[in-house]
């Protein structure tokens, strides 16, 4: 793992930021402590958030339980054509 100074990384942003991208975390310092870290960017996994959350199954279950009922467009024009 590489480690460049405050200082160094405001000369050589440029540098400093391909090395990151090709490459691991490098630590950035002020006096010699750690202060952040710089990394490469990696794309998130993409996933269902409602996968994710489990909630798909409680709501196909719910869903089911709905019957077909009455067209809500209808019933919006019907409540425009009364006005």
């Amino acid at each position: 793992m590489k480690h460049v100074s405050i200082r160094e990384l405001h000369e050589k942003t440029g540098q400093w930021v391909r090395l990151a991208e090709t490459h691991e975390q490098i630590i950035i310092t002020d006096r010699g402590q750690p202060v952040a870290s710089l990394a490469p960017y990696r794309q998130p996994a993409k996933r269902n958030r409602f996968n994710a959350r489990k909630l798909l199954p409680a709501y196909s279950k719910l869903r089911g339980k709905l019957s077909g009922g009455t067209d809500s467009g209808a019933l919006i024009s019907q409540d425009r054509d009364a006005r």
